[in-house]
């Protein structure tokens, strides 16, 4: 199973994904370029929404969530 093939599968099953949970689940460290294979090699159209957090230290951080 490919890493595009997994990240297709978990968001089939969880609605979305994250850097943070592609690395953690999938081991997959470059969850961008995977997004991008998905989008223009495969034509599917992938949806980005922007999320704001605390990180560990209380300070506010911006990270994308994909979804489909």
């Amino acid at each position: 199973m490919t890493q595009i093939d997994m990240i297709l599968a978990y968001i089939a099953e969880n609605g979305s994904i994250t850097q943070m949970e592609a690395t953690a689940e999938l081991g997959c460290t470059r969850l961008s370029a995977r997004i991008w294979d998905i989008r223009n090699k495969l034509g599917i159209a992938v949806k980005e929404t922007w999320e704001t957090s605390l990180n560990r230290f209380g300070k506010p951080i911006s990270y994308v969530r994909y979804s489909i």
